[in-house]
Parts: structure tokens; C-alpha cells; sequence
């Protein structure tokens, strides 16, 4: 019986072999058919300069190969050939992890961004101020006074959402009422308290009002806005100011309502109450004029704070995040500059904020003690007793004039590399561990209760960091970082311009496309502050912010002057970001829709794929051309040649689920006479085809999507740490992303994540 069966194993293990034998080898087709035009290692050549690196899978990669490749003839190579061809490609040099075999990433030497430049020089100032006391309270402490000095006669006191009154002719309503009457020909009214800046940038605030007004921002001797003393007609009145995200301002506002012009009480002791108003607006960068609403404002005092506005070189984004790797000349002259500016602006309130006055006999001494204390401050460590005689008794010692001394230790310490690389190997490590921790979440100095810890060496776990950074995401800074994450997550971090055509979209104009911005950031402060924090709902959600502009605009449900609120709004055919109006209407013409615009959007943004650019200048159809055809068609016919069938077949079918949406982000369920066809497919990494129809479908599969997690994880890491994830491990992104779905995918937790991962010692290099 054995020899049967010694005869059908060996014609099986000949068989298998013969199989073998006739599969493609990938790497031989890929000699053979494609390294005349990408290169023997995919390094590109004269004809392909690009490298053939990216992140496609092997599935996808073989069907775009299939399609489009060779390019003189895609037919040579059938599906087998095109799955080993990809499968050798992906391997050899073109995914990720290839890359990453290839040449290892590593955590690279940064200097401080821009951005984190001035807000450590905001730190290190504000080290020598009282901090605010916390206060949940929105809006401003308000006092209310009979006559025209604030304060002079006082009625009473109460916090005011924002400062946006017409009294008309009447005086301040209170209730319960004063003792004393409110008189309405003459009374005043400070408001004091705090403004959050949402954005870095310059701020222009505007008072209106037809009485005396006089503002004060970060600065409370010298007003913004100088209004008390009128002449004209004028109720407009401005001043600008540059501000850092994320932090709280003094602010001060006295309003005065009393008699005007010449003095004629003799001849008409009894003249009737003029009318009053006031209001208190800015121009956020990049926004129109509005009132400042309450969530900007606090009741509570914050202390003034060193602002930076030098300007310097933008940061290095090359790689698709903001990171400070370059120096160059530009860069160095401008951080020179910038710590003149800040000492100029330490030396000139000595004061307040070193305790010493001019002619105080122990002048020399306390400016020593308060430059060593600086120094500690802005090299985030203590100094040793031999560093302190180095950095500041020596030059004490060498220069007679205590205040020529000590300019030149405080620029010392802002131009010292223990400054301006904060990560440079110079640290011990607890305080390495607060420095990372602080820069990751909040761009910024590590504070009093970070220092401590590391004075305590209370960073040296996972759990002790972990600590920290949950107490540190309650700051104003972590939530503006987060925020601005988000935007640039939807590449929304540039407010881009949103004109519409009048004729078609009448009403869409510059307030409404502010109010678009604002309903999209609350929306997403909202998800992420959530208790769940769950990243799904980003794309899930069925609520949006609208107020009654916007409602009279899309058609909603709301008072015309209703302020933004949360609504369920066109249920079944909006979910979450991916159907926002603000979204639809930045991926879209002033005229029409943009499948192009919005497929990109989704699969380079939301998917994580790499999308280059066109090649040749792109110019759409003009709808005119073709009256007949609906955008999708128009789109179909103009990207239906070969050039452009790799990339378009991809984008197009995500965008074409979108078209339900015009330029302005209203839903439509026909385009001209036509039906909107609004079916879209995907093709998976792992090679299945993935069909929807609409935004709600889309999205739903976007938050199932294990390659949206992955991309947003990746992201969400480079942002804010500003090195390659691989570099803290090639499998890194594979462990953030099981954390995020083991810990129902909350954002918060997944930042904290991140941040310990980037605080903690670093891998070896």
C-alpha cells in the first residue's frame, strides 16, 4: 500500500512545485516593467523623479497598478502580475514600515517652533506674576454707578454676558433694584475681568457707543481705545493687539454716559435724557467684526502677560506638520530680536515683577537673585551653584551697573541653547519629562505644580505623568491646542475664503461665513469636552450649532435672534464634520459644488492617503460649457483620461457622495431638473470595496474605518509632539491606535496617551 501513496505525495509536492513555479515574481516583473521610469529601489528617475514611496496597501496597490501600469500599455500585466508586483514593491521600499526598515526615524534635535517660542517667553515672564484665580463664570464683572465716573457713586454689581447694550433713554434695569435711584441722564459703568484669545494674531477691538468709553487690554495704564474725551460724531472706536492662543488678558472697559456739548443747565435745568449705547466688539484674525460673546470672556482678573511679537521665519511643515528643525540666519536674527523685545519689556517693569525699586540700596542683590530665578525659569531646571556663578555672579561681578548686568543675563538666558532647545540632553531627567510634557500639551514652559513634581522626581513613571497630564488638560492651552488639531485635521487651520456668488447664494456674506467657522468650532469643543470624548461622534453626530442667522440662511428652525445653539438639524442627512456646512462650503467653488475638492478632502485628510498634486495646472469645466450635464458628469468627462484615472478613481466616488450639498452646504436632492446621484464607493486597504450613497452612509463608514482611526491617531501625534511617530517605535502607530479603541475612542485620553508616550525617556537613537 505504501507505494500509492509514496506515488500521489509525490505527484502533489510536484504539482505545488509547478504551481510555484508559475507564479508571477514580483520582482522580476518590477525589473522588467517599471524601474526603467521609478529606478531599480524605487528612488525615481529623469522621466519619474518622485520616489515610489506611500501608503497605499498591497489590495489597493495592485488595482491601481492594474489599471494604469505600464503606462504604455496597462494590458501587459494582468491581476496575478500586478498583486506580486505590489506585494514586491510594498515590501521592498514603498510602504512605511519598508521606509522605516530602510531608514530608521529617529527623535530629532528641534529647536522651539515660533509659536513655542513666544508662549515660553509668556511662561517664564509669568512666573513672576500671581496667578488668576479659576472662575467658571462667562462674561464680565460689571459695576454700575450714578454720575459720570465709574465707581464715584455706586448702584450696584453683577456679571454681564458681554457688553452689547442700547439703554435708549432709560437708565441700567436691575434686579433686585438699588437703594438708591439709577438716574438716566448720568451714570457709568466699569466692567473688568478677562478676554480668552481663541487665535494668535492680531486682535482689533472695536467700542461703539455715543458717549465716553476708554478700553483696556493686557495693559492697565495705557488704554487700547481712548474715547473719554469726544469731539465729532464718531461711535466707532479701535485699537489693535497682538495675542497668544489660549490665554486669558486683563480687560477693563469704563463707560460714561453724561451731559455733552456746551454747558446750558441754567437755561434748561430739566432737558430730557439723551439716548445710550455701548458696545464692546473685536475682529478676531482672519474673522469679521462681531460682539464678544460670553464664552470669551471671564469675570475673574488675569494677570497681564508678556506678549512676543517680533516676527520670525514660518516653521518647517515639509513633512505635513509644523516642527522646528531649521535654522537658518533669518531665524537666528529674528529669536535675537525677540529676546530684546522681552527683555526690553521685563526691564522696563522690574518692579512688579523682581520686587526692587530704583533707589532700593539692595538693588544689586535682589537683580541678581531675580536674574538667576529668570534663568532657572527659562532653562526650566534649577541652576547648580557653579552654574549660577557662571550664568549670573560673573557678570554681576564684571559689569557696575546692576541694570546693564542683569539686561545682559536675562538675554543670555533667552538666547541660550538651554532655552531654545529645550530637549537638547541638558536636562536631568524629571525635569526632561516636565519640559516634553509641557511642549506637548500646551506649547509652552512646564509650571510651578510640573516643577515641583520634578523637583519631588514624581515624573518618573507612567502613572505619575499620566497624573500630570489629565490635570494639565483642564488649562485654556490644552484645549486651544486640541482645537487647533482638530482644524488642521480638517485642513481648516488657515480660515480660507468663502465667497459665494451673490446671485446664486444671496445672504451668504462674510457674517455668515463667520458664523459657519464659530458653529464648527463649537461643535467640535463640544465632542471632544464631552464625557465621552468619542472620536466617532466627530463624524457620527446629528447635532450641529446654528444661530438665527445661519437658521434663516439653511432654513432652520431658530428666532432670528437666536444665539448659537445645539440643534438635531435635517436628521438622516447631516453626520458630523464630513456634512458641516463650514466644511462643504470651504470644498467648493463661489458658484458650485466640488466633488474634486471634497473626495480629496476625505481621502487625504480623513483616510490618511497620500494624494499628489496634479501634475499640469487643473481648470474645471465651466458649467456653462455644458448646461446639460450635473457637476458629477462634468467631473466624470473631465477626469476620464488615462492621466488622470489613478488618482481620480479614488477621490471621485468619495466626493460624489457628498453632492447632495451645494457651494454654500445646503442639502439638495436635485441639481437643475436632474436627480442628484449621490452613490460613492471606496476601495479598502484590505481590498474590499466599501459602497455608500450620501454624507450619512459616508460618514458612517468612515467611523467604522480602522483607516480613519489610523490617520487621525498619526496626526493627532505629529501635531503635537512635531517628530515621527515611528521614531518612538515602528509599531507605535498600530499601539495608539489599539489604545484609542480599547478606550472608547475617546480623543482626550488618546492626547494623554500621546503626551506620556512623548514625555517619558525617549527611545534609544
Amino acid at each position: 500500500m505504501r507505494t500509492p501513496l509514496l506515488l500521489t505525495a509525490g505527484l502533489v509536492v510536484l504539482a505545488a512545485s509547478q504551481a510555484r513555479a508559475a507564479d508571477p515574481d514580483g520582482q522580476q516583473i518590477y525589473k522588467q516593467m517599471c524601474s526603467r521610469c521609478h529606478g531599480p529601489a524605487g528612488e525615481g528617475t529623469k522621466k519619474v523623479p518622485a520616489p515610489l514611496v506611500g501608503d497605499r496597501s498591497v489590495p489597493q496597490l495592485a488595482a491601481l497598478i492594474d489599471r494604469t501600469m505600464p503606462e504604455d500599455d496597462p494590458d501587459k500585466l494582468d491581476a496575478a502580475g500586478s498583486k506580486a508586483v505590489a506585494a514586491y514593491i510594498s515590501e521592498a521600499f514603498y510602504s512605511p514600515a519598508a521606509q522605516a526598515r530602510l531608514k530608521p526615524p529617529r527623535v530629532e534635535l528641534s529647536r522651539l517652533t515660533v509659536n513655542q517660542f513666544r508662549q515660553a517667553v509668556a511662561d517664564v515672564v509669568a512666573g513672576f506674576r500671581p496667578a488668576a484665580k479659576p472662575d467658571d463664570r462667562r462674561g464680565l464683572a460689571a459695576d454700575y454707578s450714578n454720575g459720570r465716573n465709574p465707581g464715584a457713586k455706586r448702584l450696584a454689581g453683577r456679571v454681564d454676558p458681554g457688553v452689547n447694550f442700547d439703554f435708549g433713554t432709560a437708565a441700567p434695569a436691575f434686579d433686585p433694584e438699588p437703594k438708591e435711584k439709577p438716574d438716566p441722564a448720568q451714570f457709568s459703568v466699569r466692567w473688568e475681568g478677562s478676554v480668552l484669545a481663541p487665535d494668535t494674531g492680531v486682535y482689533e477691538f472695536t467700542v461703539r457707543t455715543d458717549h465716553a468709553a476708554r478700553l483696556w487690554v493686557n495693559d492697565a495704564k495705557k488704554p487700547l481705545v481712548d474715547a473719554w474725551v469726544k469731539s465729532g460724531s464718531d461711535t466707532e472706536f479701535r485699537g489693535s493687539v497682538f495675542l497668544l492662543a489660549g490665554r486669558a488678558y486683563p480687560l477693563r472697559l469704563e463707560f460714561s454716559k453724561a451731559k455733552q456739548g456746551v454747558d446750558d443747565s441754567k437755561k434748561n435745568p430739566n432737558p430730557p435724557p439723551k439716548p445710550a449705547q455701548v458696545a464692546l466688539m473685536w475682529k478676531r484674525p482672519g474673522r469679521v467684526v462681531e460682539v464678544v460673546a460670553a464664552r470669551h470672556l471671564s469675570p475673574a482678573k488675569a494677570p497681564e502677560v508678556c506678549v512676543v511679537e517680533t516676527p520670525f521665519p514660518p516653521d518647517d511643515r515639509s513633512l505635513g506638520w509644523e516642527r522646528g528643525t531649521a535654522v537658518s540666519k533669518e531665524w537666528d536674527a529674528a529669536a535675537t530680536d525677540a529676546a530684546l523685545e522681552a527683555v526690553g519689556y521685563v526691564l522696563a517693569r522690574l518692579p512688579e515683577l523682581a520686587g526692587v525699586g530704583q533707589n532700593d540700596k539692595d538693588r544689586a542683590t535682589k537683580l541678581r537673585d531675580f536674574c538667576a530665578r529668570f534663568a532657572e525659569r527659562a532653562f526650566r531646571r534649577p541652576l547648580s551653584a557653579d552654574e549660577r556663578r557662571v550664568f549670573v555672579d560673573r557678570v554681576f561681578d564684571a559689569v557696575p551697573d546692576p541694570d546693564a548686568a542683569a539686561k545682559r543675563v536675562l538675554l543670555f538666558a533667552l538666547k541660550s541653547p538651554r532655552f531654545l532647545y529645550p530637549d537638547a540632553g541638558t536636562l536631568p531627567e524629571p525635569y526632561a519629562v516636565a519640559a516634553r510634557l509641557a511642549l506637548v500639551l500646551w506649547d509652552a514652559a512646564p509650571d510651578a505644580e510640573l516643577l515641583a513634581a520634578a523637583a519631588a522626581s514624581k515624573l518618573g513613571t507612567r502613572d505619575e505623568v499620566v497624573k500630570q497630564a489629565e490635570r494639565m488638560l483642564s488649562d485654556p492651552r490644552a484645549k486651544t491646542k486640541l482645537r487647533e488639531f482638530l482644524l488642521t485635521w480638517l485642513k481648516l487651520d488657515h480660515a480660507p475664503d468663502l465667497a459665494k456668488d451673490a446671485k446664486r447664494y444671496p445672504g451668504f456674506d462674510p457674517a455668515v461665513a463667520a458664523d459657519l467657522r464659530t458653529s464648527l468650532e463649537l461643535f467640535l469643543d463640544d465632542v471632544v469636552w464631552a464625557d465621552g470624548s468619542d472620536f466617532r461622534k466627530l463624524l457620527l453626530s446629528d447635532e450641529t450649532y446654528l444661530n438665527g442667522r445661519l437658521a434663516k440662511f439653511y432654513g432652520a428652525d431658530l428666532p432670528a435672534d437666536a444665539g448659537f445653539t445645539k440643534v438635531k438639524w435635517e436628521p438622516g442627512k447631516r453626520a458630523g464634520v464630513v456634512t458641516h456646512p463650514y466644511v462643504l462650503s470651504a470644498l467648493a467653488y463661489t458658484d458650485v459644488s466640488s466633488p474634486i475638492h471634497r473626495g480629496v478632502f476625505v481621502a487625504r485628510g480623513l483616510l490618511g492617503i497620500t494624494i499628489r498634486p496634479p501634475t499640469d495646472a487643473f481648470t474645471p469645466l465651466a458649467a456653462d460649457l455644458h448646461p446639460k450635464l450635473t457637476t458629477r458628469e462634468r467631473v466624470a468627462l473631465q477626469t476620464k483620461p488615462h492621466a488622470c484615472a489613478g488618482c481620480h478613481a479614488v477621490m471621485n466616488p468619495l466626493g460624489f457622495a457628498l453632492e447632495n450639498f451645494d457651494a454654500a452646504g445646503r442639502f439638495r436632492e436635485k441639481e437643475g431638473d436632474k436627480p442628484v446621484d449621490v452613490s460613492g464607493s471606496y476601495d479598502t486597504r484590505a481590498g474590499e470595496t466599501a459602497k455608500f450613497a450620501g454624507g450619512p452612509e459616508l460618514a458612517r463608514f468612515l467611523a467604522a474605518s480602522p483607516e480613519t482611526s489610523a490617520a487621525f491617531v498619526e496626526r493627532l501625534f505629529h501635531h503635537y509632539v512635531k517628530q515621527p511617530v515611528m521614531a518612538y517605535g515602528v509599531d507605535r502607530p498600530d499601539k495608539l491606535e489599539k489604545y484609542l479603541s480599547e478606550n472608547g475612542h475617546s480623543v482626550r485620553k488618546l492626547v494623554v496617551e500621546v503626551a506620556a508616550t512623548a514625555a517619558l525617556p525617549k527611545p534609544p537613537k
